[in-house]
């Protein structure tokens, strides 16, 4: 497996991550708890050294299956986890209620700890900016967790490129994790430039476009009122059949390449910039050995140009979030 940094500051990873969130949370059915714990076996033999989870997905329940099921690894691997989000009244982490005050990362962070069978927190970001607490503190009080041995490294996601800049100024940010892929390409625009001029690496999740880009997906497809994505206007019917044209283009370099729709994608991100790591989710090893093919993929200038000047020529259909979880991005 080839490896690669997260910017100047952050840890040496394989080239390729991996999204833990759907082995245990998310779209129904999720996976079972003994072939889960396997399949994160089965990543680390195959040189995957960089897996991402977070205390709101279940809530717990994603960060104790990895804890779990990486502790026989734990000096070989990277873990990073997520704070960020409150409690309702009941008591349960929602993703909808946001609690960056340092107290509460701090008392999150243990909790962490103790999930991810741990004693340190090797990457800790920021799930989504509060604006009700300046980012000068959240950084603040990661970097009190840095000193104090229980954190590594401070991450942000889904941050825009003033709230990185500060952040940095306080603590130096690894790594910035946020949605890109080749139907979602805003990151090119303020946040990858702040990246590399800052020496921080970027993360890109869903890069296979919430599965879409693998080309698996059509007008015909159902999601199940328990997949996130049922509630994208991506991934309404009109918008699904009018993306196919994206596919189409992924299935053409694939021909080219030898490669599949995802590989390319996934090619495609790996050749933006060498600190650049994907973290595509799976929990089938038969998917998890074709994204690990996608670095083997060489993708030579003539094929990026002739991406980019056919993807230049199509207008991607459907926002990326419904309006109520669209505000909590890129803040």
């Amino acid at each position: 497996m080839q490896t690669r940094k997260l910017g100047k500051s952050g840890p040496e990873v394989s080239a390729l991550g991996l999204g833990c969130m759907r082995m245990s949370f998310g779209d129904r059915p999720v996976g079972d708890r003994q072939e889960m714990i396997s399949f994160l076996h089965s990543a680390v033999d195959r040189g995957i050294t960089f897996f991402d989870t977070a205390e709101v997905y279940g809530p717990f329940t994603n960060e104790e299956l990895v804890g779990e099921g990486l502790a026989p690894y734990r000096g070989q691997v990277i873990i990073t986890t997520k704070f960020g989000f409150g409690l309702d009244a009941s008591g349960i982490v929602r993703a909808g209620i946001l609690n960056s005050h340092p107290e509460h990362i701090k008392q999150v962070a243990e909790g962490s700890l103790r999930r991810l069978k741990t004693e340190v927190i090797d990457l800790f970001y920021q799930h989504r900016v509060d604006p009700n607490v300046p980012i000068e503190d959240v950084a603040g009080a990661v970097k009190d967790l840095i000193d104090e041995g229980k954190v590594k490294h401070f991450g942000l996601s889904e941050a825009g490129a003033q709230t990185i800049r500060q952040a940095h100024a306080v603590q130096p940010v690894s790594a910035v994790q946020s949605e890109y892929s080749l139907w979602w390409r805003e990151p090119e625009a303020e946040v990858l430039p702040a990246c590399e001029e800052l020496g921080i690496g970027f993360v890109p999740f869903s890069p296979l476009g919430r599965g879409f880009l693998t080309g698996t997906i059509d007008e015909n497809t159902k999601f199940d009122s328990s997949d996130i994505r049922s509630r994208m206007p991506r991934f309404l019917p009109e918008a699904q059949k009018a993306n196919q044209v994206v596919v189409d283009l992924l299935v053409r370099i694939g021909k080219q390449k030898g490669a599949t729709p995802a590989q390319i994608a996934l090619a495609w991100l790996l050749a933006q910039k060498p600190w650049i790591v994907p973290i595509p989710g799976s929990r089938k090893l038969e998917r998890l050995d074709e994204n690990l093919g996608a670095v083997d993929v060489i993708l030579t200038p003539d094929d990026l140009q002739e991406i980019e000047s056919a993807l230049s020529k199509i207008t991607v259909v459907g926002a990326r979030y419904p309006a109520d979880m669209q505000k909590l991005v890129n803040r």
